[in-house]
């Protein structure tokens, strides 16, 4: 076990007091902020009120972008979910040429930076499907957001499945089960925190991002972090944004949380 002296120990507490402040203090004024009572964000706060909750709540904009992330990251984690899963266990089971390209494929569009995955399929939608008659529209967005959140089924997925010994299946098949019921039954319960735990992450991934969702959403259509970008250029409007931004971060902790105790489950198993 590594033991530090009582001097580094107090540099190293210190550090990471100073990099938690730097990154919760600012998101403690956001939700201080969504209960101003001025039109402005400002601080110090001189009133509280929750008019600012109420007109969000009666806002329609803000619920059809709220509905428009929510069915976006459905749509794209069960893209993710089936995909992911397949070229998991493809990876992990068989030996092929191009094996190793394959799984460099997969990866590269979580390490590409957002804006160069947007100009790409903006471009394909726009100059290659649209000039033949392929309106991609709503399901586009969709796809764009499944291609960096298949990475985060499939890292989980086969990181559970290295792990998995294959006697078990082998038995099943033995006994004369199927090889659906020997997935369903034996494979799958095996690396079913795993799905989960990628499946959570993608939504997370998907509800959050901006980007590449510029680049791709039809016109008119707004996810929930796209509006909230929008309305920041209007001064007036950020204490509903601030109201927003909270309701995001309390919601944000759901994912976290769930993906934490599926990983203590796996953990726990092994």
């Amino acid at each position: 076990m590594l033991r530090l002296s009582r001097g580094a120990r107090i540099g190293l507490g210190t550090i990471v007091t100073v990099v938690l402040v730097f990154m919760y203090v600012p998101l403690l004024l956001v939700v201080l902020n969504s209960f101003n009572a001025a039109r402005i964000a400002s601080w110090p706060i001189r009133d509280f009120s929750l008019e600012w909750w109420g007109k969000a709540f009666a806002s329609e904009p803000i619920r059809a972008a709220l509905l428009n992330s929510v069915l976006v990251g459905l749509g794209a984690t069960a893209v993710a979910l089936v995909l992911g899963t397949l070229v998991a266990f493809a990876l992990q089971r068989h030996s092929f040429f191009g094996k190793q390209s394959v799984s460099l494929l997969i990866v590269l569009p979580i390490a590409l930076p957002g804006v160069v995955t947007g100009v790409a399929l903006n471009n394909t939608y726009n100059q290659l499907l649209e000039p033949i008659g392929i309106q991609v529209g709503y399901f586009g967005m969709i796809i764009a957001h499944a291609t960096f959140c298949i990475v985060m089924v499939f890292n989980n997925v086969f990181a559970r499945l290295r792990r998995l010994s294959p006697n078990v299946e082998e038995a099943s098949r033995d006994l004369g089960a199927t090889p659906w019921q020997t997935f369903r039954l034996v494979t799958f319960p095996q690396f079913r925190s795993a799905f989960i735990a990628g499946g959570i992450l993608a939504f997370a991934l998907s509800f959050d991002e901006v980007v590449v969702t510029i680049f791709t959403a039809p016109a008119g259509v707004d996810t929930l972090p796209l509006w909230m970008m929008n309305q920041m250029a209007r001064p007036n409007e950020a204490s509903t944004v601030n109201v927003v931004a909270t309701i995001v971060i309390l919601f944000s902790l759901l994912p976290v949380w769930a993906s934490q105790r599926l990983g203590r489950e796996i953990g726990d198993r092994n």
